[in-house]
């Protein structure tokens, strides 16, 4: 299983979002397009800066190709090479892998996207968290 997120924040910093969808198997460009394109609806299109890590997908000729088509709302920024540290959804993974996934020995699959859907509607509920991820990786209002 894995998983993609977004953390998203209002230019304000009044707001919060966190989007999230899990699927079987790993990432490729073709799934995350369909993730962004589904961003672009829940944000109905609002401009929006994503922040990106050196995922191979990220890179790919589709997915440049396709971001070409989307300057109208969606900017990137590259992320240097390997820098966990400035990722705001690195601190997103460790929380809930500390607390929800923390010594679990799921019976399956099913129960550990489970554990990882409460451990997202808790940082959801707690918007502070939020931004306490992105003041982890050096960002702030």
């Amino acid at each position: 299983m894995s998983v993609a997120a977004a953390l998203a924040f209002r230019w304000d910093g009044k707001r919060s979002r966190l989007f999230f969808r899990m699927k079987p198997d790993s990432y490729d460009s073709e799934s995350l397009i369909d993730f962004l394109r589904d961003l672009r609806r829940d944000v109905r299109g609002k401009k929006c800066i994503l922040i990106w890590d050196g995922l191979a997908a990220h890179k790919s000729k589709d997915m440049k190709t396709y971001l070409a088509r989307q300057t109208s709302w969606l900017s990137i920024e590259q992320l240097p090479g390997y820098a966990p540290d400035l990722n705001p959804v690195e601190p997103l993974w460790g929380n809930i892998k500390r607390l929800e996934l923390a010594n679990r020995c799921a019976v399956d699959l099913g129960e550990s996207c489970r554990a990882v859907c409460r451990g997202m509607a808790r940082v959801r509920r707690r918007t502070g968290l939020a931004f306490a991820f992105l003041k982890h990786a050096g960002l702030s209002f």
